[in-house]
Order: structure tokens, then sequence, then C-alpha cells
């Protein structure tokens, strides 16, 4: 790129790169130290961060595989009854009010779960249950684990039990014999993945320079997509055979990726310095720094101006309790919660709701997936030139006109409707992406996983209500796009309440962004940008 500003951290003018904090001019903070060594993007720092990103992938496939395995499956009238009863099957729009010998499945009752299991007349509550399950797995998974990987065990090993956890669960998936064991082994599933995006977006962002940060972290954003995208040509190359058959697919290369991660990736330099770990943050930072930049490791990081912050680590959730009692900490987290809800909602919900459509389901999977790309990409190229504020807001609003346009009725709308809810999802997706790095800006590294995790669990809890809103329709035909439009649409206008981080230096502890708040809000934010 032309461009040689960072990304995540550009100065604000020409005057602020030469103005020196008076801290500074005595000590090196810990973030100008770090800068030295990995401020230019090797190959040591690539390989480490397209490794970590790839846990994206395969959290993809765990969520979203339930629009496949627990989709209503397709139903024809059989032509060997009497003519009445034929002439009742085709006016029929639910297989419950028909006799059982007057209607057969398009594909083997062992194709999907609803069939294998005779659940065609069950509530809504149970067929749902599943993908419920998962949500608030990773609902409860988010506030349990959300901690850890900024406490006691580290990026890395977060990462590491999280992707192993979930693909074992995965593949266990296989064994179920009923709809209460599947839901319980979706629970644990949903459990053990709920902290992967979070603890793999940080994990790249802090082990690369500044300038990297935006674009590394929407390479996790890709990878994403192509989990997204893989599903549904893995459903169809397998179609005609078990559902089972989409976990085996997915599970066994999560496991298999879990071992890569465990003995070739790094921890983030940053939490083993902030953890007092400094031997090796050297070491890890020996490894991936450029040949060129590895004799900013000859001088000792003992210079360094940074006052560590050191918590009990029995106590996981004390950076969660510095999140709330810290004013300025709880004033940003409030908002970014409620908008990662209002686009959870959307995210995870409009997926669930494209069997409602009157659209090939492969088909349309592919496209809703396939919109993540160009919103990776724009995110990707324009993220260091978007004002984050402006951009939530902007894109929520898209995502929530588009959507509640999706819900009207009438010939014309609904031949349109995949194509408004491609945008929807589209300008949806973009948001998210933007929401994600505007919190790593937002945050210290102390308290940054966990206040990335927190806004994770709220975009969960959004998707928590996905699945009730789309079998709700099945049945009274009440629009779920109507729904998800106004939700975001509303939500995102929380996104007045952030300051604007963008040509931000990231803070390490509370108190340096503590520190910093109090100049910006005195007027002497040029000096500490």
């Amino acid at each position: 790129m032309a461009d040689s500003t960072p990304l995540l951290s550009q100065p604000n003018s020409a005057e602020s790169q030469s103005t020196t904090p008076p801290l500074e001019k005595h000590r090196p903070s810990l973030d100008s130290s770090i800068e030295r060594c990995i401020g230019v993007f090797g190959w040591a720092q690539f390989f480490q961060t397209l490794l970590v990103s790839l846990a994206w992938l395969f959290d993809a496939q765990q969520t979203f595989i339930s629009v496949f395995t627990d989709t209503y499956p397709t139903w024809h009238c059989t032509t060997w009854h009497c003519t009445t009863h034929q002439h009742g099957c085709n006016s029929a729009s639910n297989i419950c009010y028909l006799p059982k010998n007057s209607w057969a499945w398009d594909w083997p009752s062992y194709t999907l779960i609803i069939s294998e299991w005779k659940l065609e007349c069950s509530s809504s509550i149970i067929t749902g249950l599943p993908a419920s399950s998962f949500f608030m797995g990773c609902l409860v998974g988010g506030f349990v684990l959300a901690t850890l990987a900024d406490s006691s065990l580290g990026r890395k090993n977060m990462i590491f039990l999280s992707c192993l956890t979930m693909s074992l669960s995965s593949l266990l998936t296989v064994f179920s014999t009923n709809i209460w064991v599947y839901s319980a082994l979706r629970l644990i599933c949903g459990f053990s993945r709920a902290t992967i995006g979070t603890s793999a977006l940080v994990l790249t962002a802090e082990l690369v320079g500044k300038r990297w940060r935006g674009q590394v972290g929407v390479m996790g954003f890709f990878c994403f997509t192509i989990g997204f995208l893989s599903l549904p040509a893995i459903a169809y190359l397998n179609r005609g055979s078990s559902w089972r058959s989409l976990y085996l697919w997915t599970s066994i290369p999560g496991i298999l990726y879990s071992m890569l991660v465990h003995f070739f990736v790094r921890e983030s330099p940053r939490w083993l310095f902030v953890r007092g770990r400094k031997e090796e943050a050297v070491a890890t930072l020996k490894s991936i720094a450029t040949p060129s930049h590895s004799s900013c490791l000859t001088w000792s990081f003992s210079e360094v101006s940074f006052q560590e912050e050191r918590w009990n680590n029995g106590n996981v959730f004390l950076t969660i309790k510095m999140l709330v009692q810290k004013r300025w900490a709880f004033r940003r987290l409030l908002p970014v919660l409620v908008i990662g809800f209002g686009i959870g909602m959307v995210y995870y919900g409009m997926p669930l709701g494209l069997g409602n459509l009157s659209f090939n389901l492969y088909l349309s999977v592919t496209l809703n997936a396939s919109s993540e790309i160009p919103s990776s990409l724009i995110t990707m190229l324009l993220i260091g030139k978007l004002n984050r504020k402006f951009s939530v807001l902007t894109f929520t609003t898209l995502s929530g006109i588009f959507s509640i346009v999706c819900a009207l009725k009438g010939e014309v709308w609904t031949r349109l409707r995949i194509v408004l809810e491609s945008v929807s999802f589209f300008s949806c997706c973009t948001a998210l992406s933007i929401l994600f790095i505007f919190t790593i800006e937002l945050f210290p590294t102390c308290v940054r996983n966990s206040a990335t995790s927190l806004v994770r669990q709220a975009v969960v809890f959004g998707g928590v209500f996905g699945p009730m809103l789309v079998a709700e329709e099945r049945r009274d035909g009440v629009s779920s796009y109507g729904v998800f439009g106004w939700v975001i649409g509303c939500c995102g206008l929380f996104a007045v309440f952030l300051p604007e981080t963008r040509g931000r230096a990231l803070c390490d502890t509370m108190d340096e962004e503590e520190r910093k708040e109090k100049a910006i809000c005195n007027g002497e934010g040029d000096l500490l940008a």
C-alpha cells in the first residue's frame, strides 16, 4: 500500500510526531519499545498471525453448521393414495395435519435431525433447542472464560484449549442418539468456542507493529468468511448423507489445528510483560522480529517506563471489576455492549432465517458468506481513514434500513428479498468488524481481551434471539427481518456516546489510559496521540 501511515495509530499531524510526552523524554514506554522491535512486518510475524487467524475458520464452521443440520427438511405428497387425500395434501402447508401415508421426505430421513428423530410436529422450542443451546453455551462460556486470556492462561493457551475442546465436543456430536444429547453437546461446543475469536483477534494485534494491526485483524475476518463459505460446499458434497458427516468433516481438522497452535504459536509479548514474564517476552520478540530490528533487544527492557499492574491470579473476574469501577471504562463498555447486541441479532439471525426465503438454501448461504469478503476488504483498505464512530453508526443504520425493507410484503419485494438481505448482512458484517477494532483501541492491554470478550458476548446474546424469531416466522408469519432491522438501527445509535480512537496509540495499563483520558478532556489530546 502506498499509504505508510499506521492503520490503528495514525499521528494526527506532523507536529504531533515531533512532540514527545514529558515522560518519554526520559524513559521509553512499553509500546514504543516493542514497536522498535516488531514495527516492521516480517515473514515470522506473517506466519504467526496467519496461523492464529485460522482459528476463526473452525469457529465459523461450528457457529453456522446448524443452518444445514437443523433446518426443516423438504417433503412431497405421495402419489399412491386416493385422489381426495392427494388434493388435501397439495393444498396443505403443515404435514402434521395430514395422514402419515400421504407425504414423504424428499431425502432419506437420516439426512437431517428433524426427520431422523421425527421432530416434524414438535414445538419450535424443541426444534430450535440445539441452536439456542449453542448460543447459550457461548454466552455462559464468554462470562466464565472471558478474563482467563488476560489473567492466568494467556492468549495462546486460551486459543489452544478452546479450539481443542470445541472440536472434540463436535466430534462427539456424531454419536448423538436424540435431541437432548445433541443439544447438550452443542451447549458444550458453544461454551468452548466462546473466546476463540476474541483471543485470536487480540493476539494477532499484539504480535505486530501498530501500522499492521488493522490488516492482521481483518485477516481473521477473512478466515471466518472462508469457514462460513466452506459449509455450503461441504453440505452440498454430502447431500443425501447423514447430518453427522458434517460434524465429522469439521471436527477432525479442528483437532489437528489445535496441535499446530500448541507447538508453533508464540504468546503475546505485551501480555508476557504485563504478567512480569520479561524473559519470555524478550524471547518471543527475538523469534518474530526481523533481522534488521533484532538489535533493539540488546538493551534492557528494565528501562521501560511501564508500571506493571498485577492482580490476584485466583480472581479472574477482577479485570471485569476494573472495567466497571473505572467511570471512563464503564462509559465506553456500556455503549459497545449495546451496539454488539444489536449487531449480533442480525449477524446470527439472518443466516438461520435463510430457510424461510423462497430461494435455494445452498446458494443463499453462499451469497451471505460471500458478502463478508467485500466487507473485510473495505475494512482492510479503509480502516486507517475511517472514523470509528461514524462508520459504526452508518453501517448499522444501513443494515437496519435494508432489513426492514426486506420484510415488506408484495411480489416485487419478494423477488428482491435475497438481494436486500445480502446488502443488510454485508452492512452488518462491516459494522461488526469495525466494532471489534474500535473495542481494541478503546481499552488497554491489561483488560483488552476481557473487554473484547464481553463485546463478543453481547453479540452472541443478540444471536440467542435469532432462532426464536426465525421459528416464530415459520409458525405465525411474523417477519423476523423487520425485528432485526429495528433492533440493529436503534442499538447502533449508541456509537455517538463513544470517544473517537482513530489515530490514537494503544495503552497498556489502566493508569496510562486514564491519564490519556484526562489529558484529552483537558485539551491535551494532541500531546498523547
